[in-house]
């Protein structure tokens, strides 16, 4: 076999994987790496560095057998030495309430592959059992890349994170590609592996009154530059200029909304983010477009997300907060926040049955103090699994769902919310009929 690239230099090793040195499989994973390459003209490929690896397929749908078959070939050819990784959140979780017909959908119908899935990932290389979170950088998870690390991963909210946050080198790849470069060891040096394709082509002025909500200042950027890379002003009027916990808790929800309401892989934030403390101004390129964002902004972005509940006026019947998965900071801060707001309503338990969704690194630290009792006499469950896979069940998507996610409503039926409306309907005393 003897297949050379279009467009790419191929160092010796690197060809000599793609002649088949190392087996026929090896070579199609390579070869598919150039291909990929080739296709948005890299001049080269480049080591992976970072420590683990993480793909966004964690879940067994029966649609996705011919993954699964792909899977078991690179098994079978002993392709599971390359790094060790961690793997976006299961779909399903018997703690989250579903009807008897939704669970007959899901455990027949949708994710009848999963546990074949699951030991095809142990035998690949996933790090552990409790290696299943889209938020696997936070500090319980230990796999935060370091800043200059260069990836292969495609979850959208974590390359964001990535690259933006921790100073990280990732493209938005796709599922199986990531798993291709880390097996290999080698990812094609394009888009945001470079100096180039990381300056920001717009410049966005955030001049609110208040701290905008993340969520919703993140799904406006992403809109307006799509698959762009913004340079943002004016926001460490309320983050500071260190990355503490408070602002990379910020920026991890503010990332995935840029990523799912748009397509952004890389953000910039004045005074703040890695880059910018390193490079300011420089980073953004000649001819940057503005985009100005205030308050009246903000809220006729809200405004304007459809509805798309059959009765627009039904009563939530079913609440996410956790997409992407929150911290352990979060769930402590919206225990407080619950504990008080029902106090003050005179209630002891929540009146929508609402779901906190986390990793399960995160949700053990919990289980530590005495947040989670709070949290469960307050009647939030807390579980480890993917909102979206629940609401890709059909049934599911019937149900008035509301959420804080941007990413959540933009890829299901679920209502957005800002914290604060969530806060006050999910403890709202129930009319009396």
């Amino acid at each position: 076999m003897l297949f050379r690239s279009g467009f790419m230099n191929l160092t010796p090793e690197q060809q000599a994987l793609l002649n088949g040195e190392k087996g026929e499989m090896m070579a199609k994973v390579m070869k598919t790496l150039v291909m990929y390459g080739d296709t948005f003209g890299a001049e080269r490929m480049v080591p992976v560095t970072s420590e683990y690896g993480h793909t966004v397929i964690s879940y067994g749908l029966a649609a996705l057998k011919p993954v699964y078959d792909l899977f078991d070939r690179l098994i079978d050819a002993g392709l599971t030495n390359g790094q060790k990784f961690t793997a976006d959140p299961r779909p399903l979780d018997k703690n989250v309430p579903t009807s008897f017909l939704e669970d007959i959908v899901f455990k027949k119908i949708m994710y009848t592959q999963q546990d074949r899935f699951e030991e095809q990932l142990r035998k690949l290389g996933i790090t552990d059992e409790d290696a299943y979170s889209c938020t696997c950088y936070v500090d319980q998870m230990g796999n935060k890349p370091k800043k200059g690390d260069v990836l292969s991963w495609a979850e959208s909210s974590a390359v964001v994170y990535a690259n933006s946050v921790l100073g990280a080198r990732c493209n938005r790849n796709s599922g199986m590609i990531e798993l291709m470069g880390s097996i290999a060891g080698f990812v094609p040096e394009f888009g945001l592996l470079t100096d180039e394709g990381r300056k920001a082509t717009w410049i966005i002025d955030v001049r609110c009154e208040h701290k905008p909500e993340a969520q919703l200042l993140g799904s406006a950027i992403g809109m307006k530059v799509m698959e762009e890379v913004p340079y943002v002003r004016g926001l460490d009027k309320w983050l500071g200029t260190e990355l503490d916990d408070e602002a990379c808790t910020y920026l991890k929800d503010f990332g995935a909304a840029t990523a799912s309401n748009g397509a952004v892989g890389l953000f910039h934030i004045e005074n703040l983010t890695p880059e910018v403390k390193e490079q300011g101004v420089a980073l953004i390129k000649e001819g940057a477009q503005v985009y100005v964002i205030d308050d009246a902004e903000l809220q006729r972005v809200q405004d304007n997300y459809p509805v798309i509940w059959k009765d627009k006026n039904a009563k939530p019947e079913l609440c996410f907060v956790g997409c992407p998965h929150m911290t352990l900071k979060q769930m402590e801060d919206w225990a407080d926040a619950i504990g008080e707001k029902l106090k003050a309503n005179g209630m002891d338990k929540i009146s929508v049955p609402t779901v906190f969704t986390a990793s399960p690194a995160v949700i053990k630290e919990l289980n530590k103090g005495v947040y989670a009792s709070k949290l469960a006499s307050y009647g939030v469950i807390v579980s480890y699994i993917c909102p979206l896979m629940y609401m890709n069940n059909p049934l599911c998507k019937k149900k008035a769902v509301i959420t804080s996610s941007n990413k959540l409503r933009t890829y299901t039926s679920a209502r957005f919310y800002k914290e604060n409306e969530i806060l006050d309907i999910i403890t709202a005393k129930e009319e009396k009929k």
